[in-house]
């Protein structure tokens, strides 16, 4: 194997389970590589971690599952933006207040499928 990589592209998808409904964002740096006998061959890494290639074998990092949809990045940080704008000024008020009461890490966000897709589905 090669020990230096020949190119390094960034690319970031975001990730829907069609199973459990969470979402997701994820960057990776995909290494190209070319082994002594000439072969390319590609290595995903994200978060400084080799990684398997989220396009072949896509899993849930909350469930588990493998039916998981792919989209282009921002996705799931937009769906989180727009429910975020559309909170009622009183869920907001309580939403805030629980933040500054709660000591304990907040669990990541697990988001509902219809909340993840709803800005796809054409009118």
């Amino acid at each position: 194997m090669s020990e230096i990589a020949a190119t390094t592209v960034h690319e970031a998808y975001a990730f829907a389970c069609m199973k459990c409904g969470y979402g997701w964002e994820q960057s990776y740096e995909i290494e190209h590589h070319v082994d002594v006998h000439g072969h390319a061959f590609v290595v995903y890494m994200a978060d400084g971690e080799r990684v398997p290639s989220p396009l072949s074998t896509p899993t849930c990092t909350n469930c588990g599952g493998h039916v998981v949809r792919i989209m282009r990045a921002g996705r799931v940080a937009g769906v989180q933006e727009l429910m975020r704008k559309q909170q009622t000024p009183h869920a907001a008020e309580a939403a805030a207040k629980d933040r500054t009461v709660s000591t304990a890490a907040a669990p990541a966000r697990h988001w509902r499928l219809s909340d993840l897709l709803h800005p796809f589905h054409r009118r």
